[in-house]
C-alpha cells in the first residue's frame, strides 16, 4: 500500500484543494492519503466525497500546531473522531487562537512599520474556513508592498524579534495528544528533527497518549530516519511518515506528492495501531 500521510490543502496553507490532492495523488500511484491541515479538519468530507468510487483511501488526519518552552511542536492526529465534542472545541480554540495572532500584526504593522493590510487580505488566501497563518501574513504584507518578497516579509516582520510580531497562544502539545487520543485518534509527533529536545519530550508526551513519531519525513536524511526509528522501537511506539506537501517544487516543476520514500508497512503499522485503541476502549 503506496501511502502519504502529510499532506496540506488550500484550507491551511497548502496550494491544492482537496480535490486536486485526491487526483494528483491518484496519478503518483497513492493508494491512501491523510490529508492533516493546521488545526481544522474541513478538507476530510470534500476529499472523502469526491474519492468515492476512486482507487484512493482518505483517511482522518490533522496536525496540531502547539508551542512548549519556546519550540514549536506539531502533533499529527489520524482516524480520531472528527465530531467529538472536546476534539471540535480544540479546533475552535486553536482557529480563534489564529485569527486573534492575525488581527494584533495587523494592528502592529500600521502602528509601526505603517503597512497596512487588510484582515480579508489574509482570509482571501485560504479556503473559506480554512486555517489563517504566518505565511498568509507575509504575502499579504509583500502584496501590499511592505517588503519585496515573502521571505523578506519573514526575516523582517515574521519571527519572535520583530516588535510587530505576536506569537500565537495555543494549546500545549500534551493537550493536543490528549485531546486526539481520547478521541479514538493516534497522535503522533510531527517531524521530531525539528525540536531538539525531542526524545525527553516524546517520553512526556507518552504520558498523555503519544503513539507514533513521524519518521519518514522530506526534511529527514536517512540517518535521521534510522535515529527516530530507533527511538520508535525503544518506546514502543509507530512508525509514520509522509511528504508534509505544500506546493509543487518549484525547482524542477516536479510534483513532490508521494515522492517521499514511506515504506508501505507504515499504513499495516497505523491499522493495526488503529484496531489494537479500540479493542483497548
Amino acid at each position: 500500500m503506496k501511502v502519504d500521510l502529510h499532506i496540506h490543502t488550500s484550507y491551511s496553507d497548502g496550494v491544492f484543494s482537496p480535490e486536486k490532492i485526491v487526483d494528483t495523488a491518484i496519478d503518483v500511484g497513492l493508494e491512501a492519503i491523510a490529508i492533516t491541515d493546521h488545526d481544522n479538519v474541513l478538507s476530510y468530507d470534500i476529499a472523502l466525497k469526491y474519492a468515492k468510487n476512486k482507487p484512493i483511501e482518505i483517511i482522518p488526519g490533522v496536525e496540531i500546531n502547539t508551542l512548549y518552552k519556546g519550540y514549536e511542536v506539531h502533533i499529527l492526529g489520524y482516524y480520531m473522531d472528527l465530531n467529538n465534542s472536546d476534539f471540535q472545541k480544540l479546533i475552535k480554540t486553536q482557529q480563534q487562537a489564529r485569527i486573534k495572532q492575525t488581527k494584533e500584526i495587523i494592528n502592529l504593522l500600521a502602528k509601526k512599520e505603517g503597512i497596512k493590510i487588510a484582515y480579508d487580505s489574509i482570509t482571501k488566501q485560504v479556503a473559506e474556513g480554512g486555517s489563517i497563518g504566518r505565511p498568509h501574513i507575509a504575502k499579504a504584507i509583500t502584496n501590499a508592498g511592505g517588503t519585496s518578497s515573502v521571505i523578506e516579509a519573514y526575516n523582517k516582520f515574521i519571527n519572535d524579534n520583530s516588535p510587530v510580531y505576536v506569537q500565537r497562544k495555543t494549546v500545549s502539545p500534551f493537550d493536543a495528544v490528549e485531546v486526539i487520543y481520547d478521541a479514538g485518534g493516534i497522535p503522533v509527533f510531527a517531524h521530531p528533527y525539528d525540536v531538539d529536545i525531542a526524545e525527553q519530550l516524546m517520553k512526556e508526551m507518552m504520558n498523555f497518549g503519544l503513539r507514533g513519531i513521524e519518521a519518514y519525513h522530506r526534511k529527514h536524511s536517512p540517518a535521521i530516519i534510522e535515529y527516530f526509528s530507533t527511538l520508535a522501537e525503544k518506546y514502543g511506539l509507530i512508525i509514520t511518515g509522509g511528504s508534509d506537501f505544500h506546493a509543487p517544487n518549484p525547482n524542477n516543476g516536479n510534483i513532490i506528492l508521494g515522492k517521499n520514500f514511506v515504506p508501505e508497512w507504515i499504513y499495516d503499522e497505523l491499522v493495526k495501531e488503529k484496531k489494537r485503541m479500540d479493542l483497548a476502549e
